[in-house]
């Protein structure tokens, strides 16, 4: 049994700009489990359509009852190959990204189409595809389970880290991710939890001084 799942999101940028960035995706700060890329292959055919395959080299921390099952030297990156197919004349981009190792732990293959929204013209659809497969006797259900959760988690990574590059190329502050936030709501708690307590000190150092001078008063 293979998990499917089928997804459809909108980027509010027109297709050549999705384009230009689709190569500049990597890095930002939804994509440090990222850690290269490369170009392996690339050529224009004949009828002008740009294709390419790139290796890209991710972290795949597997579930802890997973981790039982393997050597504790597997490698805990996978190697994933990306071919993409460019059409500028119809303005079309296609992409299909599979792993080449962990295989018999799992395959995940994805299958992207970016293409000119039907509403609006100066922004860009991807239709998006995936197969989640496991061989691995027993236990290939909860690891196919598994790895379509990490595949949706990944794609609202993925969406999140387009959007900030998106925005990064066209000049615009790119809206701070969660961390940042995080941060500095953090930060911001403390700088008010300081000023709060020295507030109080100084309330309680003026009541001091007033009773002091109240029992001197009735000396």
């Amino acid at each position: 049994m293979v998990k499917y799942f089928l997804g459809h999101s909108v980027l509010r940028s027109s297709w050549d700009q999705v384009f230009a960035a689709f190569w500049q995706r990597y890095p930002n700060p939804y994509s440090k489990h990222v850690l290269t890329e490369d170009i392996v292959h690339r050529e224009v055919t004949p009828d002008q359509k740009l294709l390419s395959r790139r290796l890209l080299t991710k972290t795949n921390r597997m579930p802890r009852w997973a981790e039982r099952l393997f050597p504790a030297n597997v490698a805990h990156s996978v190697y994933i190959l990306e071919d993409s197919i460019v059409d500028p004349q119809n303005q079309t981009m296609t992409t299909f990204t599979w792993n080449i190792n962990h295989a018999r732990l799992m395959v995940v293959e994805e299958r992207c189409v970016y293409c000119v929204n039907s509403d609006n013209s100066g922004w860009t659809e991807i239709h998006r595809e995936a197969w989640v497969s496991s061989s691995l006797f027993g236990v290939s259900r909860a690891v196919q389970e598994f790895g379509l959760a990490r595949f949706k988690s990944n794609v609202t990574k993925s969406m999140k880290g387009f959007e900030y590059i998106l925005a990064k190329l066209q000049g615009e502050a790119p809206s701070k991710t969660l961390v940042e936030t995080a941060k500095e709501a953090k930060e911001k708690a403390k700088e008010t939890a300081l000023a709060a307590t020295e507030k109080a000190k100084d309330l309680a150092s003026k009541a001091a001084t007033k009773k002091q001078q109240q029992q001197q008063q009735f000396v």
